[in-house]
């Protein structure tokens, strides 16, 4: 049988099929060899047996469209940890307040989601605390990326129906600092979803050495939201520092009048990146963004 993987937890997937949800291990044989990264991921679409007793096996992993992942350090080495498989958009959660807005992370963010060519939808919450124009301040010049923004406020209900469109029947991977109100969000779009998702990432949160679930919640309307507890660090996959510039839309385009084609856009004469700073086409904190992130600093 076919089905999509709607929840990982140590070593064991359920599995979503015409004929109901069946719990499955991996058949062995996709275990052999070295690996850099999960073999199965939320999201996956898969080939399962079921056994007499009711389970299943997964004999087969189909190609993935697109995959939201991050580098995981182990012990090991590098290892490439997915996220979410075939994921159709991510919605990247931010405060207008409390807690301040980290801007440098929502960059990081979208540098992972354009190399991985996941569409980005940046959702705004608590703009009762703020104000929309405030809001706005802080954010609009994400809308003049083309970045499609939405504000919201889960206490009076500012934004709420138009999220709720932009959610129903697609997979969405929900991410964002803690704090910014996702539960609450999430249960002013569907009551006692908010609840449900904060209950699996409790149980993923107690301890190092607990069980740790990803699952995809079904949405009323269609759809599923793909919750990430503990996300607090994000570190880039394959991307090499030269290629950076590449993934900031406001940037890429002067990269190539650079007079050095192996131009950091730090201190070579002739850069077109500086140029833009200094003639402000580009904003000065993505800029110190781009910088942070092709230096291995911190947000």
């Amino acid at each position: 049988m076919r089905g999509q993987v709607i929840r990982t937890q140590s070593g064991f997937f359920t599995v979503q099929t015409s004929d109901g949800s069946i719990v499955c291990q991996l058949r062995g044989r996709l275990k052999q060899g070295s690996r850099e990264g999960d073999i199965v991921a939320v999201g996956d679409w898969v080939e399962v047996t079921r056994l007499e007793d009711g389970t299943g096996m997964i004999e087969n992993i189909a190609p993935r469209k697109s995959m939201f992942v991050r580098m995981a350090p182990l012990p090991q080495g590098e290892y490439q940890q997915i996220i979410v498989a075939n994921p159709d958009q991510v919605a990247l959660v931010f405060a207008s307040a409390e807690p301040e807005p980290r801007l440098g992370m929502l960059d990081r963010y979208l540098v992972v989601a354009e190399s991985q060519q996941v569409a980005p939808l940046i959702v705004i919450n608590k703009i009762d605390l703020t104000g929309l124009e405030r809001a706005r301040e802080i954010f609009d010049l994400y809308a003049g990326l083309n970045y499609p923004l939405i504000y919201t406020s889960a206490k009076n209900g500012d934004g709420i129906e138009h999220l709720t469109r932009e959610l129903t029947g697609r997979i969405t991977l929900l991410t964002g600092p803690s704090g910014v109100g996702k539960t609450s969000l999430l249960n002013a779009i569907q009551p006692g979803l908010g609840l449900e998702v904060r209950k699996v990432s409790q149980a993923t949160s107690k301890g190092r050495h607990t069980t740790v679930y990803r699952q995809m919640f079904p949405l009323d309307g269609g759809g599923y939201v793909v919750d990430t507890p503990g996300l607090k660090a994000l570190a880039l996959w394959d991307i090499e520092p030269e290629e950076l510039d590449g993934y900031f839309p406001d940037i890429s385009p002067l990269v190539e009048r650079c007079q050095f084609s192996d131009c950091t856009h730090v201190h070579e004469p002739g850069c077109a990146v500086l140029e833009g700073l200094d003639e402000g086409t580009i904003n000065r904190q993505r800029y110190e963004s781009y910088l942070r992130i092709r230096f291995g600093e911190e947000d």
